[in-house]
């Protein structure tokens, strides 16, 4: 029930790809409380000390909680909440699915490649049922220019899905949190933009706090830190071709929505996937099948990690659309700190001191790399 009633908001917030509140109704509603009750009393009356004393009120600022909810992004905050959320409950079903399928030596491909296919489900289902989402109208050359998207996608879920079967959680997301080292040299050496020296000074923070969290994990392997490493390598060139897609002419506008740019990159990668899969662990297919028939922790969870996985995942798509770039960044930060705590308590894995501590200097600095030009710059 607690799946259900958390992919049933998943629907409400990622069905809709952007909602407001009408400020006009809200404004109508405090017009008279803004007004200062001193005015309508001194029109009326002769001043008395009880009204001298009710005259401080013209000093409290108008609107006051209210206008405060007023102001704020309703629908932004919606998506960091559940974005959050989402990416928690697919770590824990994912590494579920995963442990009962036999780890690294089961079917991890199988298992990545599903979990993609299960979030096109849902996404065909919003462009089919009433009133949910516009199917964007795109051309063949559009499909062609999102190939390499799409690509990135599948090799960054795939890489990452496999070094969860290989290691433990926590140890997969701390390597994870090295991302913005491997974003640097691609964006520095492959998209030639140019990054501050303030940047590159943050990144041996970074790559020392991984290797400081890896010295004593007891669930450290060696297959799991290369998985990690080639999903960072995946995810930064999805990064800049996702940048580049943007910025493409006319496809933005066929495409009609960020749900809609996902939903189709997500398809892509998909389908890119099952050959691969086929060729790694279509012989083992039958044994899967049983798998999945007789075990209820690998099919539910395989189905529950691949709903999460989309709703998150196109959440965070949209909070991009809403936020600066080192918005973005500090987020996912903060939320790599919860999944690594969060789970690690759920699923009994360590938390040694000394893992901590380089979690903690490694993430610091990320959050530091993602903010330090400003600081450069107001200095």
């Amino acid at each position: 029930m607690r799946v259900l009633s958390i992919l049933t908001v998943f629907a409400l917030v990622a069905g809709t790809d952007a909602f407001t509140v009408p400020s006009t109704k809200l404004g109508a509603a405090n017009s008279v409380a803004s007004v200062p009750l001193t005015q309508l009393a001194a029109s009326q009356v002769a001043p008395s000390s009880s009204l001298k004393s009710s005259s401080n009120l013209s000093e409290v600022p108008r609107g006051g909680v209210v206008s405060a909810f007023k102001n704020m992004d309703i629908p932004l905050i919606t998506y960091f909440i559940f974005w959050y959320v989402g990416n928690y409950y697919y770590n824990i079903s994912n590494k579920l699915a995963l442990k009962a399928a036999g780890g690294k030596t089961g079917f991890p491909m199988t298992i990545s490649s599903l979990q993609m296919g299960v979030g096109c489900l849902y996404g065909l289902f919003m462009w089919v049922a009433p009133d949910a989402r516009k199917r964007p109208s795109i051309t063949f050359d559009d499909i062609v220019a999102m190939l390499p998207v799409a690509f990135c996608a599948m090799g960054s879920h795939s890489a990452s899905v496999f070094a969860l079967s290989a290691g433990a959680v926590s140890f997969a997301q701390i390597v994870k949190s090295a991302e913005p080292a491997f974003a640097a040299v691609l964006s520095q050496f492959v998209y030639k933009k140019k990054i501050s020296k303030a940047k590159w000074a943050c990144l041996p923070i970074v790559i020392g706090g991984v290797i400081l969290a890896s010295v004593k994990e007891l669930d450290f392997a060696w297959s799991a830190l290369i998985s990690a490493c080639i999903g960072n390598l995946f995810a930064a060139f999805k990064g800049n071709e996702n940048k580049k897609l943007m910025t493409a002419p006319g496809i933005k506008d066929r495409l009609g929505s960020v749900g809609n740019q996902f939903a189709v990159t997500s398809l892509l990668a998909f389908l890119m996937s099952v050959p691969i899969f086929v060729i790694k662990e279509g012989s083992k297919w039958g044994e899967f099948c049983t798998l999945y028939k007789t075990n209820p922790i690998v099919s539910f969870n395989l189905v529950a990690s691949g709903l999460y996985w989309y709703g998150y995942n196109e959440l965070a798509t949209m909070t991009i659309k809403k936020t600066s770039a080192v918005t973005q960044s500090v987020a996912n930060t903060a939320k790599r700190v919860i999944v690594i705590v969060g789970v690690a308590l759920v699923l009994g894995e360590s938390l040694d001191p000394i893992k901590l501590l380089g979690c903690s200097i490694g993430i610091g600095g990320v959050l530091l790399y993602s903010v330090i030009d400003n600081f450069v710059k107001s200095s």
